[in-house]
């Protein structure tokens, strides 16, 4: 299942989030990434300023997410970007 880029933009906090996203859109940045059988649910881990990955969850029917990242905005870059 594809999720309409405006629906991302409609979601974003504020658009420094938005643009920080973009940036991790980077293969290199990603690992593990996976989908359930049924396609709604995306998940993996992405590189950050800590020692270990944020574990980043989506649902692509309800654009719902969670990420480890210690953030406060909702959704973070992290899930922006998944």
């Amino acid at each position: 299942m594809k999720v309409d880029l405006k629906a991302i933009e409609a979601l974003a906090p504020d658009q420094p989030s938005l643009k920080t996203a973009a940036g991790l859109t980077k293969p290199a940045k990603w690992s593990g990434a996976s989908v359930s059988a049924e396609g709604q649910l995306i998940w993996a881990a992405c590189a950050g300023s800590g020692a270990n990955p944020y574990r980043v969850i989506a649902d692509v029917a309800d654009l719902g997410s969670k990420c480890t990242c210690p953030s406060r905005k909702f959704p973070c870059k992290h899930a922006l970007a998944c």
